[in-house]
C-alpha cells in the first residue's frame, strides 16, 4: 500500500511540474466558480447585518408612527401613544413636511423632518460627514445625496428656500432612498423620494402654507411585538415596524444577491465543461501513459487513483485560491450602500463559506475527470498505447454527403466526428458565455431610474444589480475565453496528423485553416442560438415589473461576436501549424 502512495506522489508531482499552463489553466477555472459563490454567500450576511449595525447605533425604534391626517388632528392622534401599554420609551413627534428640493437644476420629491440639535431618546441619526442639523443648513440622508450629486458645502432650495448642506446622516427610522414614502398630506398614497432633515425652528417657513405632517418612534417592552404591525393603520395612525423597513432597505443588495447566485451556478456549470475540456486533452496525451502502467500490471483502480489524485489536489487549491478572492472581494460588492452603517461591507460566515466551497471545488473536479479518467482506465492495452481516436461510423449517407462537401468542411465535420465529446464542450461553453451576456444586454437595455416629481434620479437597486451582473458576465467570459483558447489549441494539436494527410492528398494550408474553424463553429452555432433565448427568459424569471427587452440587433451582435471569437481563435493555431511542412508533421506522427 505504501509504495502505491508513493508512486502516486511521485506521478503527481511529476504532471503538475511538466504541464504547469494547464495546471493553471484548471486552477483558474474552478477558482472562478468558488469565488463567485463566496461572494454570493457573503450576500446572504449583507441583507440583514448592514440594518441591524445602523439600528443599534442610532438607537432605531420598534415602530414608527405617523398620523395620516395633517396639523393639529396628527398631534392630537399621536399623544395617547407616549403612555400606551406596552410602550416604554418614545421620541417626537417631531414635525414632517412633503415638499419639493432643488439640487443641481433637479427637482425631486423630498421628506423633510424637523430636527432638535440635541440628541433623541431614540433615533439619533448618526452624521457620516459635515454636522447635525443648525439654522441656514439642511442635512441630507447619504444614498441620497449621492443620487443627487451632493456634498457639505452645496446650495439646495427646499421649497424656494435656499439652505446650505452642512452634513449626511443615517437613521434605521426611515427607509433609505428611494423609499422614503413621500405622500400629498393626508393621503395614504406613497411615493419614491429622498429624506433630508432640517432645524425644527425652520421647517414651519419651509412648508409655507402646506399643514404639518408628524412622525413619532416608540419603543415597545416586547421587541417581537412590533412585527405585528408591518404597515397598518389603525385610527388614522400609520404604524411602520423595524422589520419592514429593514426589508426596504434590504432590497438594495437583493437583487444582486440573485444576480450573484445564479452566475455562480453559470459559472459552476462553466468550470465544470472548462475543467472536463482540458482533462479531455491530457488524457489524450496520457493514454499512452495508462497502456504503459497496465503493461507493467497496475489495475483500473490504481490507474484512475493516479489521474483523480491530481485534479482532486488542483480542485483544493482553486477551493482556497477562491475562497480568498471572494473573501478579499466581498467587502467591496457587499458594502450597504451610503445609507446603512458598516460601509466596510461584510465577509460571509467562516465555516459554512469553507466547507461549502471546498464542496463545490472537489465536486467540479470529480464531476469533470471521473467520467475521461474512468474511460481511460477501462480502455484495453493494446488501444491505449496506440493512442487511436474514435473511429467514425460509416453510413451510406454519410459518404454520399461528403463527397459533395466543400474540403474545409468535409475536414471540419471529419475533426467533430474524431472527438465529439470535445464538440459537444465547445457548444455547451458558447452556450453559457450567450446566455451570461445576452442576460446581461436585458441589465443593459432596462430603466434604471427613478421617477421623483419632475425629476429622475438614479436607482441604486438597480444600479448595484448591474454592477453585480458586470462582474459575473466579466469572470464568465474571462473563464470562457481560457476555455476556448485550451480547447481550439487542443484540436488543432490532435487534427494535426490527419490535417497533414489532407495536404498530402491536395488540401490547400487555407483549406485546412477554414475546416478547423469549421470545426469549432458547427457545435458552436446552436449553443449561441440557444443561448440567446435562454439569457432573455433567465432575466424574465428573475425581473419583476415592467420589462423592456434589449433591441435585436444587441442580440445579434453578441451572436457574431462570439461566434467570430471562437473563428478567430481556432484561425490562429491552425494557421501556425499549416505552415509546418507537410514531412515533418508525418514525419513526427507516432508509429
Amino acid at each position: 500500500m505504501g509504495g502505491r502512495l508513493l508512486l502516486v506522489c511521485r506521478l503527481l508531482v511529476r504532471d503538475l511540474r511538466r504541464r504547469r499552463a494547464e495546471t493553471v489553466l484548471l486552477l483558474l477555472a474552478i477558482s472562478a466558480a468558488t469565488a463567485t459563490l463566496t461572494l454570493g454567500l457573503a450576500l446572504d450576511n449583507a441583507l440583514a447585518e448592514p440594518y441591524e449595525r445602523t439600528r443599534a447605533a442610532t438607537a432605531g425604534p420598534d415602530v414608527v408612527a405617523t398620523p395620516v391626517t395633517t396639523g393639529p388632528g396628527a398631534l392630537a392622534a399621536l399623544t395617547p401613544l407616549a403612555t400606551a401599554p406596552g410602550v416604554t420609551a418614545r421620541s417626537g413627534p417631531y414635525p414632517m413636511a412633503y415638499l419639493m428640493m432643488t439640487a443641481h437644476g433637479r427637482t425631486v420629491q423630498t421628506v423633510v423632518q424637523g430636527r432638535d440639535t440635541s440628541p433623541a431618546a431614540l433615533d439619533r441619526p448618526a452624521v457620516t460627514s459635515g454636522t447635525w442639523v443648525r439654522p441656514g443648513g439642511v442635512v441630507v440622508e447619504p444614498t441620497f445625496a449621492n443620487a443627487l450629486g451632493l456634498h457639505t458645502g452645496d446650495t439646495v432650495e427646499v421649497n424656494g428656500h435656499p439652505l446650505e448642506v452642512v452634513g449626511t446622516a443615517v437613521t434605521a427610522a426611515r427607509a433609505v432612498y428611494p423609499r422614503a414614502d413621500w405622500r400629498f398630506p393626508g393621503s395614504i398614497l406613497i411615493q419614491s423620494s429622498g429624506l433630508v432633515w432640517v432645524d425644527s425652528s425652520q421647517i414651519g417657513a419651509l412648508a409655507g402654507g402646506q399643514r404639518l405632517s408628524y412622525t413619532m418612534n416608540l419603543k415597545l417592552a416586547d421587541p417581537h411585538a412590533s412585527t405585528s404591525f408591518r404597515n397598518k393603520i389603525r385610527g388614522g395612525v400609520e404604524y411602520r415596524s423595524w422589520k419592514a423597513i429593514a426589508e426596504a432597505d434590504g432590497k438594495l443588495v437583493r437583487k444582486a444577491h440573485t444576480a450573484l447566485l445564479l452566475g455562480s451556478w453559470l459559472l459552476t456549470m462553466l468550470a465544470v465543461a472548462s475543467v472536463a475540456s482540458i482533462v479531455a486533452g491530457r488524457i489524450v496525451e496520457q493514454r499512452r501513459r495508462v497502456g504503459l502502467l497496465k503493461a507493467v500490471g497496475a489495475g483500473p483502480a490504481m490507474i484512475a487513483a493516479v489521474h483523480l489524485a491530481e485534479y482532486l489536489v488542483i480542485g483544493l487549491a482553486a477551493a482556497g485560491v477562491g475562497l480568498a478572492a471572494g473573501w478579499l472581494a466581498a467587502p467591496a460588492l457587499t458594502n450597504p450602500g451610503a445609507g446603512l452603517l458598516g460601509s466596510t461591507g461584510v465577509h460571509p460566515p467562516a465555516l459554512r463559506t469553507v466547507v461549502t466551497v471546498t464542496a463545490l471545488a472537489l465536486a467540479i473536479a470529480a464531476a469533470a475527470t471521473l467520467t475521461p479518467v474512468l474511460r481511460a482506465a477501462t480502455t484495453d492495452t493494446v488501444d491505449a498505447l496506440a493512442d487511436a481516436a474514435t473511429p467514425p461510423r460509416r453510413r451510406g449517407w454519410r459518404v454520399w454527403l461528403s463527397r459533395r462537401m466543400p474540403t474545409a468542411l468535409l475536414l471540419g465535420v471529419r475533426v467533430n466526428a474524431r472527438r465529439p465529446r470535445r464538440a459537444r464542450l465547445v457548444m455547451v461553453n458558447t452556450l453559457i458565455t450567450t446566455t451570461a451576456l445576452a442576460a446581461l444586454l436585458m441589465g443593459l437595455a432596462q430603466d434604471r431610474q427613478v421617477k421623483l416629481g419632475e425629476s429622475e434620479l438614479a436607482d441604486p437597486q438597480d444600479t448595484r444589480t448591474l454592477q453585480a451582473m458586470l462582474l459575473v458576465v466579466g469572470v464568465l467570459c474571462l473563464l470562457a475565453l481560457i476555455n476556448a483558447i485550451v480547447s481550439t489549441w487542443t484540436a488543432v494539436l490532435d487534427a494535426r496528423h490527419p490535417l497533414a494527410v489532407a495536404r498530402a492528398l491536395g488540401a490547400t494550408p487555407g483549406e485546412v485553416t477554414v475546416g478547423m474553424a469549421v470545426a469549432q463553429l458547427l457545435p458552436a452555432t446552436p449553443g449561441v442560438a440557444l443561448g440567446i433565448p435562454a439569457g432573455i427568459g433567465l432575466f424574465l424569471t428573475v425581473s419583476a415589473g415592467e420589462i423592456r427587452y434589449a433591441p435585436a440587433s444587441w442580440m445579434l451582435g453578441v451572436a457574431l461576436a462570439v461566434l467570430l471569437a471562437v473563428a478567430v481563435l481556432t484561425a490562429i493555431p491552425a494557421v501556425l501549424t499549416a505552415r509546418r511542412p507537410v514531412a515533418d508533421t508525418l514525419h513526427s506522427a507516432p508509429a
